[in-house]
């Protein structure tokens, strides 16, 4: 891959992420968006996907555990969204429950060959349709179903290189603890990444906050520093996070 390429950007949308990584992520990064319950991950990942399609790139949304039509129903309530994308075919939701029913993807725990259908089904997916941005939510959902610790880091490595390989930049959902050690269940899915964004609640002079950081990113000199997101009826707001009268934390 030859420098330009390297140096491509794909701009999230969201103008504080998109400072704090110096222009936005780098085209093909895999990222893990991590952060436990209500911290506003999936909404970060939605506005990546919705500003992606405004941009003419088509835009793929995975959706493990909530029906697509509750997600955009939710998605309804911000003011940057318009139905139109999804009724024009660029920003596109799919249900893997679904998609493993009709691959006949059954037991509980995924075997090495129907771990292979299953990038197979994803890969093919975002080639037919163009698929430049994909979200997975969540990474630890398909996880449950994969179990050990080689067979979900011989996924990762799998999949990370057909989105690569498709130009696809990607943004994995994963559910942790409120203190967490790691950034993942397995602690194996963080080191294969491309890029860790990590989100947490926080606690100031008895407000609860929305905090990020960008723990890694390949490929960008990126801040380090913990920034406040808020989430508003225009979008995901970030300024730097003051540390002062602060209890608890990552």
């Amino acid at each position: 891959m030859g420098p330009s390429l390297q140096l491509e950007r794909c701009a999230t949308g969201i103008e504080g992420l998109d400072n704090i990584l110096g222009g936005g992520i780098p085209r093909g990064n895999m990222v893990l968006v991590a952060g436990s319950v209500g911290t506003g991950k999936t909404t970060l990942s939605l506005e990546f996907l919705v500003r992606g399609a405004e941009r003419g790139e088509r835009s793929l949304f995975i959706s493990v555990t909530e029906a697509s039509a509750k997600l955009i129903q939710n998605l309804s309530t911000f003011e940057f969204f318009r139905t139109e994308l999804v009724d024009q075919g660029s920003l596109v939701f799919v249900d893997l429950p679904v998609i493993y029913e009709r691959l006949g993807l059954s037991n509980e725990e995924l075997n090495p060959e129907e771990i292979g259908i299953l990038i197979r089904t994803i890969r093919d997916l975002v080639r037919t349709l163009g698929v430049r941005r994909l979200v997975l939510d969540s990474l630890t959902s398909v996880c449950y179903r994969i179990h050990k610790d080689e067979q979900i880091r011989d996924f990762m490595l799998r999949l990370g290189e057909e989105l690569k390989e498709a130009g696809c930049t990607s943004l994995l959902v994963s559910e942790i603890g409120p203190n967490p050690g790691r950034y993942s269940l397995h602690g194996v899915e963080e080191a294969i990444v491309d890029g860790v964004v990590l989100l947490w609640n926080a606690r100031r002079m008895g407000d609860i906050l929305r905090v990020v950081q960008v723990v890694k990113m390949r490929g960008a000199a990126h801040s380090r520093a913990q920034y406040v997101m808020e989430l508003t009826p225009i979008g995901i707001l970030m300024a730097p996070h003051l540390k002062g009268g602060r209890e608890g934390g990552a």
